[in-house]
């Protein structure tokens, strides 16, 4: 079944490739939807896929990349919507 999450992550996570981090692995498993900073300096990601999926990638972003730290990950799931064709990074 697929599904949306609506993500929030802090900590020290731009400026250290957690976006194009991010990128890499919703392709990896196969999911739609964007990654963008966000001006109080949290990463807000919104992803469609498969529930076990969205599980994993939840699990993958909370590690984050060699030169990040991640605080804190808020996450609500939704149906999903079906708007997006690929998943990319917004600016």
């Amino acid at each position: 079944m697929r599904k949306r999450v609506a993500i929030l992550v802090s900590g020290y996570v731009q400026g250290v490739f957690y976006r194009a981090t991010t990128l890499k692995k919703a392709k990896e498993l196969n999911l739609t939807g964007f990654v963008r900073n966000e001006k109080d300096g949290k990463v807000k990601i919104v992803a469609e896929g498969e529930e076990k999926q969205l599980e994993e990638f939840i699990e993958r972003i909370k590690k984050g990349t060699l030169f990040a730290n991640v605080s804190k990950i808020e996450v609500k799931w939704d149906k999903a919507q079906g708007e997006f064709k690929d998943f990319e990074i917004r600016y």
